[in-house]
């Protein structure tokens, strides 16, 4: 089965002054689609240059990255921010929501600049809300929920163009242990039953236990792999 995300010796090189800085060197790795995939590592190991090159924000200097039978590593930027518009869904630590907006605006937010009718966005948007079990609170500004239900409507705001890949960094890092939970059962959820491939960097190795797999980088390459921790679903 060809794999969903399929990565062939992949380079990242920049420059700061007269220094080339190699945070990512000849990485090769398959993702097959559905999977939940944890990153983990240490700073400064190339999991979050990882993510960035895998979801289009990045280009790479050398190697292939080919993602849902597109080889991304040779897109111009115009072409490559078309491509994330369409295929990739974001889910950060902070949740990045717009405070004077409701929920359901937030979620709102990525379908503004297509062409569908409003009742086209607005089913969308009801359908997103419900799968992250929001449905009720959808009037309702960030500032009246909690980080959980913020990080939900987050959530709902990636996947409400219906995205193959979500990239996530650190999505449970601002939150409870209980919430937390939740947030990566939903992740679990929309891997297993919405075969979303989702690609998450994470330091908590809770949270990389609700991950299929947990690979871990240093200095740019993989590492062996310790013994996961246990999530409860």
């Amino acid at each position: 089965m060809t794999p969903f995300i399929d990565i062939n010796q992949l380079s990242k090189t920049y420059q700061k002054g007269k220094t080339s800085v190699t945070p990512l060197e000849k990485l090769s790795l398959s993702v097959p689609k559905g999977e939940f995939l944890a990153l983990m590592g240490p700073s400064g190991s190339g999991k979050t240059t990882l993510l960035n090159l895998v979801a289009g924000i990045d280009t790479p200097t050398t190697g292939q990255l080919i993602i849902d039978g597109q080889d991304i590593a040779g897109l111009s930027r115009a072409a490559l921010a078309k491509w994330r518009s369409r295929h990739v869904g974001y889910i950060f630590q902070l949740y990045h929501l717009v405070p004077i907006l409701s929920a359901f605006e937030n979620v709102e937010l990525p379908l503004l600049l297509s062409k569908m009718s409003r009742r086209e966005r607005k089913a969308k948007v009801e359908s997103a809300l419900e799968l992250v079990g929001l449905a009720e609170r959808s009037g309702h500004r960030p500032s009246e929920l909690s980080g959980g239900q913020e990080q939900r409507v987050a959530i709902a705001r990636a996947i409400v163009h219906n995205p193959g890949l979500l990239v996530a960094d650190e999505p449970t890092g601002d939150l409870d242990r209980e919430s937390a939970d939740n947030i990566l059962r939903l992740l679990r959820e929309l891997s297993r039953e919405h075969e979303k491939t989702i690609v998450m960097v994470t330091h908590d190795p809770k949270a990389a236990a609700a991950a299929d797999r947990c690979l871990h980088l240093e200095k740019g390459q993989l590492v062996d792999e310790p013994e996961p921790a246990t999530f409860v679903a």
